[in-house]
């Protein structure tokens, strides 16, 4: 974490959450997509320098607060104001069957092999890379290794994971 983008954060605070205000009408969800606009920040800090923080604080913030009136209004039009409740029995719930279930288990025991077939430093690539979501040149500090020993140890991974998905799909 940057202590510059924080205290930049710090210092817009106000000005942001007034501008997603005028968007949103609401303060505690302006508040929210301050806190928002700040973590978006703070993300891509992480991987590229932020020339401008103050104008890209803003204009995140801004696109949050459209994006949720959008979303707003789109809840409404598909919303019930006073339906009937039965109208409700008719909807799908929304969850797995146990033959799904059954399937993703297959799917995931399948994937856990193949990660585990691979070399060690592969496996801890792959880990860092989609289930922590650390940028390349992290995972390459990290390990001590080029950005482009993270890409192909990547590459090898995804490729020997998907080839062993396809595998199990063909059975």
């Amino acid at each position: 974490m940057s202590p510059t983008l924080a205290l930049i954060f710090m210092n817009e605070r106000r000005s942001l959450i007034g501008s997603i205000l005028r968007i949103v009408k609401d303060p505690g969800i302006a508040e929210d997509l301050s806190q928002e606009a700040y973590l978006r920040a703070q993300r891509t800090s992480e991987s590229q320098q932020i020339s401008h923080v103050e104008g890209f604080l803003h204009q995140t913030a801004r696109n949050l607060a459209l994006d949720h009136l959008r979303r707003s209004k789109t809840r409404q039009t598909y919303e019930m104001d006073n339906g009937a409740p039965e109208a409700l029995d008719s909807v799908p719930a929304d969850v797995y069957s146990l033959e799904n279930a059954l399937i993703e288990r297959e799917r995931f025991r399948e994937f856990r092999n193949a990660l585990s077939c691979l070399p060690s430093r592969a496996q801890t690539v792959i880990v860092l890379s989609r289930i922590e979501e650390w940028p390349n040149h992290r995972i390459a500090k990290h390990l001590n290794v080029s950005e482009r020993t993270v890409f192909n140890d990547l590459k090898l991974a995804m490729a020997h994971c998907r080839d062993a998905l396809h595998r199990l799909e063909r059975k």
